[in-house]
């Protein structure tokens, strides 16, 4: 995919300093999804300097200048899925990655998480990338990393709209659990998440 450039938050904090960067992500809105938006401007720094997750943002050209247009964050998990909620061609996928937990009925795998995908709306950006082109770039992203390190899957976490369930549906992810809302989440709808699974090719 070309046209978009794709900057670690961390790295252009080290670059022009935290306030720049904080400056920056300022201009960054998102009225659908409030969650997005908290996220970027409140936490995705000290995430990054935690090493809890790493941020990405996608830039692209509006107005002759490179703009936000989007972000993605990554982290890895640990997780359980199981083998009832896979088709028999994921099974037999993920067995090679994971390992099977008969006592609960699940295979247990390390997996990166795309905890967070969000495009900017300030000023109409939101017209610079689709929600397609956007995950497409985050799911590009885990599978370099994973030439390096090895594994197949990704997952994601998303609220039980059946608009947003459709979405990643349409991109490959099938529904493999549902996770309770820990406390902190209080910008999200709902009790749960729904849990979403992808293979990458």
């Amino acid at each position: 995919m070309t046209g978009y450039k794709i900057v670690n938050l961390m790295l252009l904090v080290d670059e022009i300093g935290e306030e720049r960067a904080k400056a920056l992500l300022s201009n960054f809105s998102c009225p659908l999804n409030l969650d997005v938006e908290f996220f970027l401007k409140q936490k995705a720094i000290e995430f990054a300097k935690q090493g809890l997750s790493q941020t990405h943002l996608v830039f692209a050209s509006y107005k002759g200048t490179a703009q936000m247009a989007g972000y993605f964050c990554l982290a890895n998990k640990y997780i359980t899925v199981k083998r009832d909620s896979l088709s028999n061609t994921l099974r037999k996928r993920i067995g090679k990655f994971s390992v099977y937990d008969r006592g609960i009925g699940c295979y247990c795998l390390s997996a990166p998480l795309i905890a967070q995908l969000g495009k900017n709306y300030h000023e109409g950006r939101n017209q610079l990338i689709t929600g397609d082109e956007l995950l497409c770039l985050a799911c590009e992203k885990v599978s370099r990393i994973q030439l390096d390190l090895g594994g197949r899957f990704v997952y994601v976490e998303c609220e039980d709209k059946p608009k947003l369930i459709d979405f990643y549906a349409a991109n490959g992810f099938c529904e493999f659990d549902r996770r309770r809302l820990d406390r902190d989440e209080t910008t999200i709808d709902g009790d749960y998440l729904v849990q979403m699974l992808k293979y990458i090719h």
